[in-house]
């Protein structure tokens, strides 16, 4: 697959773009979200921008470049600055997924009123990356395993004493997403479930 990349350029570069734009659009989300519910850390932090070099983890933007995977720098947030902490912290780890599936929307949309033509053939393939990008994006951070969205997510749904059942499972998180998505052996039965979710949603939204 790399070397498939290094040989076309353009599709390298479109697919770097498209895999920036989709990780910062999703810890923006993050840092608005906090910020409206009350929380500043994220922008006393600087994390209220869509500047690309906020966002960006070295070691995650070095994954990005060599395995075309990557990951952002996570937007903290302090739970004593929220009313109501399970619920706003559910809303702060759902926006990422939101904002990527809006952006997604909107590629969607603009591809179907541009014009066809040899000239735009980069935009469509820029546009069609980006979409692919945003729904893997979102669909795989709802995965209810820490650290991804998800878990934040079901918590904030679950009654008090189930929620605190859940959070302890937090310390177990890494484990799990090893072996239930990243398996070293086998395929992966999460991956399995989500694949058809994430083709459906990209069939749906690509002409």
């Amino acid at each position: 697959m790399l070397g498939s990349l290094f040989n076309s350029p353009i599709l390298f570069i479109i697919s770097i773009i498209a895999l920036v734009a989709a990780i910062t659009v999703h810890e923006f989300a993050h840092a608005w979200v906090a910020d409206r519910l009350g929380d500043p850390t994220a922008r006393l932090l600087g994390r209220l921008t869509l500047n690309p070099l906020a966002h960006l983890d070295l070691f995650g933007s070095i994954m990005l470049i060599l395995v075309h995977f990557g990951w952002g720098k996570p937007v903290p947030f302090d739970p004593y600055n929220l009313k109501n902490p399970r619920r706003d912290g559910a809303l702060i780890s759902l926006a990422g997924a939101t904002s990527n599936l809006i952006l997604a929307g909107i590629c969607a949309i603009i591809l179907r009123f541009l014009p066809l033509s040899i000239g735009n053939n980069i935009l469509v393939v820029l546009f069609q990356s980006v979409i692919i990008v945003n729904v893997s994006l979102a669909i795989f951070n709802l995965i209810p395993i820490h650290p991804l969205d998800g878990f934040k997510v079901v918590e904030g749904l679950l009654p008090e004493d189930m929620a605190r059942q859940w959070h302890s499972l937090e310390s177990l998180g890494y484990i799990m997403l090893l072996i239930l998505v990243f398996p070293i052996f086998g395929s992966s039965p999460v991956l399995g479930f989500i694949s058809p979710i994430i083709d459906g949603i990209i069939h749906f939204l690509i002409p």
